[in-house]
């Protein structure tokens, strides 16, 4: 059983199956991080002791625990009138001691809890921004299908590539990875990898956000740029533009989603392809 903390709501997939993995092996799964101010502890008398901080941990939430076991103790406790500050103490008190684990994502973790914290935040995410560049682009073939930002449009050629060939959603993925400072998707999804050989583009695009998430980013917002002559895509857009908006976890105006043709100059305006160029900002 996974017990968190509602006040807690950057929590990474990364944190949860830390703790998952913990409990299934030891029986507990408790997500903590290194303290790095110096701890002292007062004594009745006033005198203060200085705690060696190397062998302290803050402790957070997700806590997972074996479900019996901790359903057991929450009834004792409730018995015995013992009185605990979170689920990880009252499984110390009846049982051999917690699991604690450490997880990528951790820090990012933090506890919303006064007016303070709210305020902190917000400043937070309107002063530590970064914006990421993509571009794409794939030929059109025949026998293929042709798919932007996860809809299919019927028309006479697909594009061509290892994957869906999402051209659009592939300048996105290298927006938001560039911003990351984490290189591009042939660095996470290389085409001689078999695994990603059709692969559904939008699905890439979430494994994309679970580490934009893991950093502790969310987007803030993103503009595609679709490049083509044909075929036209104005009755489209709005499907491309809640696609993108579900895809990346905001609402949809802060997504924006265009098409423009090149006058039939280059590759796009004689129909051997499709390019697309995409910024998103993420911010804290």
């Amino acid at each position: 059983m996974a017990i968190h903390d509602a006040a807690r709501p950057f929590v990474s997939r990364d944190v949860i199956e830390a703790t998952l993995e913990s409990a299934r092996e030891y029986g507990s799964g408790v997500i903590s991080t290194p303290v790095v101010d110096t701890i002292k502890q007062v004594g009745p008398d006033g005198m203060v002791t200085s705690l060696d901080r190397a062998s302290l941990r803050a402790v957070q939430t997700p806590q997972t625990f074996d479900c019996h076991k901790i359903l057991a103790a929450h009834e004792r406790a409730r018995e015995d009138g013992l009185s605990v500050t979170d689920d990880a103490m009252l499984f110390e008190h009846y049982y051999a001691g917690v699991r604690l684990v450490s997880a990528p994502g951790a820090e990012a973790n933090i506890k919303l809890t006064t007016r303070a914290d709210f305020e902190a935040l917000e400043r937070r995410s309107q002063t530590d921004a970064r914006v990421g560049q993509g571009y794409d682009v794939h030929r059109l073939v025949e026998g293929r299908r042709l798919v932007l930002c996860g809809v299919d449009i019927p028309w006479e050629n697909g594009l061509d590539g290892h994957s869906d060939a999402d051209v659009a959603v592939h300048a996105l993925m290298d927006a938001l990875l560039g911003a990351l400072g984490e290189g591009d998707i042939g660095r996470h999804f290389p085409d001689t990898d078999p695994a990603y050989r059709g692969a559904d583009s939008m699905k890439l695009l979430a494994v994309v956000m679970e580490k934009v998430r893991a950093a502790g980013w969310r987007v803030g917002n993103a503009d595609v740029t679709i490049v083509a002559q044909r075929p036209k895509l104005a009755g489209y857009m709005d499907a491309m533009k809640q696609n993108i908006a579900r895809g990346l976890g905001v609402a949809p105006d802060r997504v924006n989603v265009k098409a423009t043709t090149t006058e039939r100059l280059g590759f796009e305006g004689e129909g051997l392809g499709i390019s697309a160029q995409a910024v998103a900002m993420l911010v804290r």
